[in-house]
């Protein structure tokens, strides 16, 4: 009996060996694709509401499964948080490049993504930003950033020009938030609103952790301005509209896309209801796939949009898309086939001119009623 055992060792170590080459040529490639936003500070609930539509997306597509080049791929979404910090940015931007993702979704901000995209660039690794609105973000000469939103050349001009054609407005004041997106978005709208004839009062800087803003706005009460253009997010510009209100301001507080959010009703309270805004992408409203995209979403994470959730979805489906022509998950061929896009989502039709902007860029107008974000028009671009 024990010599038949020790025959029979070497055949059940065999067994066992092909057991496992068979298990492991059947095994997933696990496949990492990275998102940068803020998941800390002031913009985290933008931030996660990005990694929701990118997570999201992941989740469907390793539902239907997934094949490149005859091998079994399953995707996970490498998720770190920059908190809409330039320097933490480009220390996290590393990390994904050691963690050897394969493209990027984000930053969030214009602030991070600038510093970030260099490293994403020295690496050749594709990063797409589902909302950084800075032209110089795609102006950098990188052959690997792109972005699935309109700039603030087109944002700014959009909304000094709703201003002043729709709202009359004949004289502004004009504040900004110091950063990339907050600074660049003011710049472009008051270069539009003086090439208008619009009377520019004066362009004051805050910083993007500021709270109080009554002295730069006891300031503006005496120029006594038709309109103020805040550049900055939902968390400073919330209180600015507050604050102007409780000031007693007449003027309309008009901003861009980082103030125009769901949350702005309860960070300016009653005074959401004096604010225009513009959002430098299709109105989920008017998405084709965007009441679809919005329950699923719903449903998913128990509770609504916050803004950006559609571009980081599509941007990752982006990504699998010129995976799937390039018949690789190589991070260069991977690059190789993004000038190529030519995608229908959620967000509508993507594909890219030279640089990595839209070809057809869409700025959508909203204000608010009884604290309800409310579309006032589209302008294509």
């Amino acid at each position: 009996m024990t010599f038949k055992l020790h025959k029979l060792l070497p055949l059940s170590a065999a067994v066992v060996a092909l057991a496992a080459m068979s298990a492991n040529a059947s095994a997933d490639q696990v496949v990492k694709i990275g998102h940068v936003g803020p998941l800390t500070g002031g913009s985290a609930h933008l931030g996660k509401d990005n990694e929701n539509g990118a997570r999201l997306a992941i989740e469907e597509i390793n539902a239907k499964g997934l094949t490149i080049g005859g091998q079994k791929i399953t995707l996970q979404l490498d998720g770190q948080d920059d908190g809409a910090d330039p320097r933490q940015a480009t220390q996290v931007a590393q990390k994904l490049v050691d963690d050897k993702v394969v493209a990027v979704i984000g930053h969030l901000n214009s602030g991070a993504s600038i510093p970030a995209s260099k490293i994403y660039s020295d690496a050749g690794i594709v990063q797409i930003s589902p909302s950084s609105t800075n032209p110089a973000y795609t102006q950098q000469g990188f052959k690997t950033t792109y972005r699935v939103v309109a700039t603030d050349a087109q944002q700014g001009p959009a909304l000094a020009n709703y201003a002043a054609k729709t709202l009359n407005v004949k004289s502004v004041a004009i504040v900004d938030d110091s950063t990339a997106y907050g600074q660049g978005l003011a710049n472009e709208f008051e270069k539009t609103a003086k090439s208008l004839g619009l009377k520019v009062l004066s362009h004051d800087a805050t910083n993007d952790k500021a709270v109080d803003f009554r002295a730069i706005l006891t300031k503006i009460k005496g120029e006594n301005p038709d309109a103020i253009m805040y550049g900055g997010m939902d968390a400073t510009g919330g209180p600015f509209a507050k604050q102007s209100k409780q000031l007693g301001l007449r003027a309309k507080v008009l901003s861009g896309d980082g103030v125009c959010t769901e949350s702005l009703a309860q960070l300016a309270g009653a005074a959401a209801d004096n604010v225009v805004c513009s959002q430098a992408g299709m109105a989920l409203e008017r998405m084709d796939g965007g009441a679809a995209f919005a329950a699923k979403y719903e449903k998913h994470f128990g509770h609504a949009i916050e803004f950006d959730a559609p571009f980081t979805y599509d941007a990752v489906y982006i990504v699998v898309d010129a995976m799937k022509r390039a018949n690789s998950t190589d991070p260069a061929k991977i690059l190789a086939a993004i000038p190529g896009t030519d995608y229908k989502g959620v967000i509508g039709e993507t594909t890219f001119d030279s640089k990595g902007d839209l070809k057809h860029g869409v700025i959508s107008l909203y204000d608010y009623k009884a604290g309800k974000k409310t579309l006032l028009d589209v302008v294509k671009m």
